[in-house]
């Protein structure tokens, strides 16, 4: 099988998008299949070394206050590209801007779209502009409509995005590298380096931006006998240095250096209100470590409350540090939610939602072939 996938992230950029692009791609070339990606081009040199399949890079402009994420401008070379693969299906991961060319494109084509649903953008709309949500749907439904099948990568985004009205929905959760994230990489001279006094390791992983929440750690911060670690960067960094005193920030991590970070956690929060799914408490379950999260989005197909984690109110600063403080309490209990996080997921691995997706691309060429012959 051909296929194109058209992404608005791949790497060197370090999110949920580009990870999970990167990780199809993988998935398909060890299959057997051809796959060839399109995306932003990036700000550095030779960004493409080491990816699994060609890329194809489109002129980008970085985001205005938030250089991290690039737009791709208009350009010719996404439809050339599609049509260049020979493709039989092509792939739209996040699709908001080259995602909607790459529809189009594909309609041009006559070939069949799969369209990943994996930003809230109406979340991102009521964070960052107050208003919006309406627009934002409208958006998301134009999009999404004219795809065979669109896949939501949890329960609660396929409600939501049948609730506004988008057609086809599938469900596709995310894999999890479980030979990566292990509970055997707790490092204990990390850990004293993090928390000299022997405090109780919190941990946040993802990017530091205000849909993230992330100054919702600040009465965890000021519990005795917890250290906060953040972990990432972005546009809010500068203001939660401010606001999480005492908090010790590491930067962006990847690989086995993020690997060996979470396994070192004593509890992972996350806090952010907008996961479609929330790959980094998938992480921290495979580290076998509690999590802490929002009882929304996501994290409702991921946290088993009072199994494997604590799920709280969204936006309750209050709630999240009264979690961390009953399981600072109890060790017993903390080892006890970190061993089934990770028995958990276990099954989740990048392989077997993998041969899900290649069962879905496989069911939409079905369905045209079975569309023509009618």
């Amino acid at each position: 099988m051909r296929v194109v996938i058209v992404t608005e992230s791949f790497p060197p950029d370090v999110n949920g998008v580009a990870h999970c692009a990167l990780q199809t791609a993988r998935h398909l070339v060890d299959r057997g299949h051809s796959p060839l990606v399109v995306a932003p081009a990036t700000a550095g040199d030779d960004p493409d070394d080491g990816a699994p399949c060609p890329v194809v890079r489109v002129p980008s402009l970085p985001l205005p206050g938030y250089p991290q994420v690039r737009v791709a401008l208009p350009s010719r070379r996404l439809a050339a590209a599609v049509s260049a693969h020979r493709a039989d299906v092509v792939h739209l991961a996040s699709p908001f801007v080259l995602g909607v060319r790459g529809m189009t494109a594909a309609a041009r084509l006559g070939l069949p779209a799969v369209a990943v649903y994996q930003t809230d953008l109406a979340g991102y709309a009521r964070t960052y502009m107050g208003a919006g949500e309406a627009a934002a749907w409208r958006r998301i439904r134009s999009v999404h409509a004219s795809a065979d099948l669109t896949l939501a990568p949890s329960g609660a985004a396929l409600r939501d995005l049948e609730a506004h009205g988008v057609p086809r929905v599938r469900l596709w959760p995310r894999g999890v590298d479980t030979a990566r994230f292990r509970p055997g990489l707790r490092d204990e001279a990390l850990r004293r380096t993090l928390a000299p006094n022997g405090e109780l390791v919190v941990g946040y992983v993802g990017r530091l931006a205000p849909e993230k929440q992330v100054e919702l750690l600040a009465g965890a911060c000021a519990l005795p006998g917890v250290r906060v670690v953040v972990v990432g960067d972005g546009p809010s960094r500068p203001a939660l240095e401010q606001s999480l005193p005492g908090a010790v920030f590491l930067g962006r991590r990847t690989g086995d250096d993020l690997a060996r970070i979470f396994a070192s956690l004593d509890v992972f929060v996350h806090t952010g209100p907008f996961e479609t799914f929330c790959q980094t408490v998938q992480e921290a379950m495979a580290g076998g470590v509690p999590v802490v999260a929002p009882a929304v989005g996501g994290p409702l197909d991921l946290v088993a409350h009072g199994r494997t984690g604590l799920l709280v109110p969204p936006r309750d600063a209050d709630a999240v540090r009264d979690a961390v403080w009953s399981l600072a309490a109890d060790p017993g209990l903390r080892a006890a939610y970190g061993a089934a996080g990770r028995a958990r997921v276990e099954g989740r691995t990048w392989a077997a939602v993998g041969d899900q997706l290649i069962g879905y691309y496989a069911e939409v060429l079905t369905g045209r072939r079975t569309a023509v012959a009618a």
